[in-house]
């Protein structure tokens, strides 16, 4: 397998090539040099992905659920026997740790495959007795859908959405970050190889300007994006004045709540994948660590014992386990961040700057004494930077965790089950964890509410968010009518 794609873009089945295109730099996080350069997509290409999307999809739709079922778990045995190459580009692409991505990024596309491929055959309807007469449904596909991509997870959110999409017979044009191009062409590559039709699953660079030409144009049905709350907005604007179908898998500013009967072992464990797995950038990411007020200091000492035990250097190094920002610019934005605090009175408590080193590297940081009002606490960072809230009673934290436009993700730690249960279940979020967090399986629906999203991914859910509902009434007898 050729590890980098040998062109921009992947239509009707092969690599494209169309210098006219603006050039897109691709920079390795952990040097900052560039390794290679994509060009966006022209309006030629745009609608060369369009019309073979919409030619295909017909094709595709017409086979058997089992048969496109087939076809995406062949897909799912192809990259996990391809893993370590996959997960040595996702390294290139994003800059996260070879120890992460060998574990976590191309083997949950394949889990995603894998699950929507079986269940392709199970998408039937349902038989509805009416008397003598009856009904029946059929479940159906959308047609085209526009996936729209993140750059911290470039190969799995480009399964997230292609899988569900295929299953249930739709055909894919994908738009990933301009930060990281690379992946999800691949995964157009292996989905072709496996058999999936030319046309059905098509990859097309750029920037915003590409992304608002494919959500506009009146041949797309669906659009999902992975972002931002701001360019979500935007997008959902843009697919509802078309009265498109929408997925929308914003940011968060997660809490994360830590009571006094808490494991500590486990909750620092927590706390630390809820912040600095993926070097913090992560939409679900639990940043308001609120901790019972007798035992902060004891979780901020082994916090930052274990922070210390952080192996940070080239990612490719299976020895190292925290790595760079994706981007000079979100280096930047973090960095912002980290002054803020420093500026508004938080403790800082480790980490607090940028590591001197080529590449995009930052400190894992902790502030401990936040208020809810400080901006560290407020705004999404989407880097390594901890936001430690003391609290003393249930009642409060509650409420003080609900008070933020986000509701992607909550977690809390206690060894009282019942507690925990009656928590979580007050916390306004999509995606919750009691005594663990992040965890994503694809059995489970993934998503936020709030200003953190519309519909879920991953799940049984996804299919209601990739196919729609025909109804048929069978009349037995006679048609009785006034005149």
């Amino acid at each position: 397998m050729q590890l980098q794609p040998t062109a921009s873009h992947f239509i009707g089945g092969e690599y494209v090539e169309d210098t006219n295109g603006t050039p897109i730099e691709i920079v390795y996080p952990a040097t900052g040099e560039v390794i290679g350069t994509v060009y966006a997509a022209t309006p030629e290409i745009i609608e060369r992905a369009l019309e073979s999307a919409k030619a295909a999809q017909k094709v595709w739709a017409a086979m058997s659920g089992r048969d496109r079922g087939r076809i995406l778990t062949r897909a799912a045995a192809m990259i996990m026997e391809r893993n370590h190459e996959l997960s040595v580009l996702e390294t290139y692409d994003t800059g996260k740790p070879y120890q992460e991505t060998i574990a976590v990024d191309a083997t949950s596309g394949a889990d995603a495959l894998e699950y929507f491929g079986g269940l392709a055959a199970s998408l039937t309807g349902e038989h509805i007795p009416l008397g003598d007469d009856w009904v029946y449904t059929v479940r159906e596909p959308l047609g085209v859908c526009v996936g729209i991509g993140a750059w911290n997870y470039p190969t799995q959110i480009a399964c997230w959405k292609g899988a569900p999409a295929l299953a249930c017979g739709n055909a894919m044009v994908f738009k990933p970050s301009e930060t990281t191009p690379m992946c999800a062409l691949k995964v157009a590559e292996i989905l072709h190889e496996a058999g999936v039709p030319a046309g059905v699953y098509n990859v097309v660079q750029g920037m915003g300007e590409v992304g608002g030409a494919l959500v506009n144009d009146p041949r797309v049905d669906k659009v999902s994006l992975t972002g931002s709350v701001p360019t979500g907005k935007k997008v959902y604007a843009a697919a509802a004045s078309h009265l498109k179908h929408v997925t929308m898998e914003l940011g968060g500013k997660s809490p994360l709540i830590i009571f006094d009967d808490a494991d500590v072992e486990n909750a620092v464990g927590g706390a630390i994948l809820a912040n600095f797995y993926s070097s913090g950038q992560v939409c679900s990411n639990g940043t308001r660590v609120f901790v019972q007020k007798d035992i902060k200091e004891k979780f901020l000492k082994r916090l930052a014992e274990r922070l210390g035990d952080a192996v940070i250097g080239d990612p490719l190094d299976e020895a190292t386990s925290f790595g760079p920002m994706a981007s000079a610019r979100q280096m930047d934005i973090v960095l912002g961040y980290m002054a803020k605090g420093k500026e508004e009175g938080a403790r800082l408590v480790c980490g607090g700057g940028r590591i001197e080193r080529p590449g995009f590297y930052l400190e894992p940081t902790v502030f401990a004494d936040v208020t809810d009002d400080m901006t560290i606490a407020r705004e999404e960072i989407f880097g390594p930077v901890m936001s430690v809230l003391d609290f003393d009673t249930e009642e409060e934290v509650i409420a003080r965790a609900n008070a933020t436009e986000f509701g992607l993700s909550a977690g809390v730690f206690t060894s009282d089950l019942s507690r925990g249960h009656r928590v979580i279940g007050k916390l306004e979020a999509g995606s919750c964890f009691i005594n663990s967090y992040n965890d994503a399986p694809v059995e489970a629906p993934f998503g936020g509410v709030k200003n953190s999203g519309v519909g879920r991914e991953n799940s049984k859910e996804a299919i209601n968010h990739y196919s729609q509902v025909k109804s048929v009434y069978v009349r037995m007898g006679d048609v009785e009518a006034p005149f």
